[in-house]
């Protein structure tokens, strides 16, 4: 590319970092939210995700200038495609945040200690794992490094997944009761979309390993 468009280039990438790295804090207070279930914290880590959309849509409009003016090829277009489709999972990852935040607060005070720690907690610290690898990814270049936080981000999204399926037969063996299914019903609602956001970390870290070695993209 160009050196002007190089510099674009630097600016997407250091646009994308920045909206990852709210992520990961929103959710790292999440996970200090836990504790005592404290919900200002809870409330305090949505700051941290204002206007993901439109700080993606304008993301999206300078790849699409590079991409109609530039005309990169090869590796470069294979980052800038990666890019487009990244800045959705950042949407979705926000929305997962800010609908967790909005499902857990109205019923943090039901859940059992033993179950915020057992499941909850670790479900938590594995999709900041997830996050944390998925976006240092960005700022690696060496394809072996590359690899081996795209195996981490794996590993802690399988943890997630895992968890999630251990609470939920946890809870739902606990719902057996008719008078007390909607508030289990509830609490998995909640945890799901933790396990959803580790899925979106997931699916950036599958774009970011396409963009540096290409192959087929596998998006969750």
């Amino acid at each position: 590319m160009l050196a002007k468009y190089e510099n674009k280039f630097i600016e997407i990438k250091a646009s994308i970092v920045e909206i990852g790295d709210g992520l990961i804090n929103a959710n790292k207070m999440i996970l200090d939210g836990f504790e005592n279930c404290n919900i200002d914290k809870f409330n305090d880590a949505k700051s941290y995700i204002k206007n993901v959309s439109n700080k993606t849509n304008a993301i999206d409009r300078s790849i699409i200038t590079i991409l109609a003016l530039q005309s990169p090829e090869a590796g470069d277009l294979r980052a800038m495609v990666s890019y487009l489709k990244i800045t959705n999972e950042l949407v979705r990852a926000a929305a997962n945040t800010r609908n967790f935040v909005k499902g857990f607060v109205t019923i943090c005070g039901e859940f059992d200690i033993t179950t915020i720690n057992t499941y909850a907690i670790p479900m938590q610290k594995s999709t900041v794992e997830a996050l944390e690898y998925a976006v240092a990814m960005m700022s690696v270049d060496c394809v072996d490094e590359i690899q081996e936080c795209f195996n981490k981000v794996l590993i802690a999204e399988s943890k997630t997944d895992d968890l999630f399926e251990m609470v939920e037969a946890n809870l739902l063996e606990q719902s057996k009761k008719v008078e007390d299914f909607g508030k289990y019903h509830k609490m998995l609602s909640a945890l799901r979309k933790s396990e959803k956001i580790a899925d979106r970390a997931m699916s950036i870290a599958s774009l970011l390993l396409f963009a540096k070695i290409g192959g087929e993209i596998h998006q969750l």
